[in-house]
């Protein structure tokens, strides 16, 4: 089992099943046997190298590319399966197009009718989007940012129970992303599976519930992000004090791993702060700084995937 990896319970809501996908383009194996579940209620980031496999994963999902081998699956059915699956699954792929000569609301309305959704969705979608003002505009007229917005509400338009976005902050400024963070935390909370695929580190780390890493097809891990991260994400303490020395040697005797990082700083692996600080406390040491000193999302993403490399 691939480090980080995490088993869900039978309890765990699964809205999506991606049971041993693979898929080969002639000497180029995209995906292999790839296995993740996506839950009920929660953000997943799906995470990878530029050509891990991601957007061929999620175009099998869709049923827009045949696997060679393995599913996926929506509350154990195929997409094509679905009926109805605009009100099932709601999607936004990295090329999202739109007839410029249209108004963003007559596409959307377009989209309304192929889909049999009310005509008053619409009108919902855009103002949830925040579009409202810009409804009647051509699209051609749109900025990089409001067409992914436009897309976005196309996805909403059939209230899917799953949210599918491939890089959904492209074109987005800090605002926009903000935005979309909110929204995709907003559909979980509502019950929604959200899948999201995303280049920006960063921004997934403070969105997601959950995390699946994948590189060169192949998954690397999978779970919730803090699982992922590795105890919480504590993988050191940093401690700074005036009196490092005699600290360091308190801490050697306790069996703690000390490494000395200039005169005052000392890094001690695998120990959470609290134990440090009783040490500290009880041998009247001050300290000036006492913190962990956690992975973050680049540095597990970068270990993965140069693993993998």
């Amino acid at each position: 089992m691939p480090r980080g990896m995490w088993r869900p319970s039978l309890a765990d809501m699964a809205a999506i099943e991606i049971r041993g996908l693979s898929r080969r383009f002639g000497s180029v194996q995209a995906v292999r046997d790839l296995t993740f579940e996506v839950g009920a209620g929660r953000v997943t980031g799906f995470i990878g190298p530029n050509g891990a496999g991601k957007s061929t994963t999620l175009r099998m999902l869709l049923g827009l590319v045949y696997a060679d081998s393995g599913e996926g699956t929506f509350d154990g059915r195929l997409y094509r399966e679905l009926d109805r699956p605009g009100t099932h699954v709601g999607a936004v792929l990295e090329e999202a197009s739109f007839h410029p000569g249209r108004s963003g609301r007559n596409h959307l309305r377009v989209l309304a009718a192929a889909g049999d959704h009310p005509d008053s969705r619409v009108d919902e979608v855009l103002e949830l989007v925040e579009l409202s003002g810009a409804a009647r505009r051509r699209v051609k007229g749109y900025s990089m940012g409001m067409r992914q917005r436009l897309a976005i509400a196309a996805a909403l338009l059939g209230d899917p129970e799953v949210l599918i976005l491939d890089e959904p902050t492209n074109g987005l400024d800090p605002p926009g992303i903000r935005w979309v963070r909110d929204l995709l935390r907003a559909e979980a909370a509502r019950g929604r599976a959200v899948l999201v695929s995303s280049h920006l580190l960063s921004e997934v780390a403070q969105s997601v519930d959950d995390v699946v890493v994948i590189s060169g097809g192949a998954l690397r891990a999978s779970g919730p992000i803090d699982q992922v991260l590795g105890a919480n994400g504590i993988v050191a303490t940093q401690v700074r004090s005036a009196n490092a020395e005699r600290l360091a040697a308190l801490l050697s005797d306790a069996g703690m791993p000390v490494q000395r990082e200039g005169t005052d700083l000392l890094v001690v692996p695998g120990v959470a702060p609290e134990e440090i600080g009783l040490v500290a406390a009880r041998e009247g040491i001050a300290l000036r700084e006492l913190g962990a000193a956690g992975r973050s999302l680049e540095d597990v993403f970068l270990e993965l995937t140069a693993e993998a490399a």
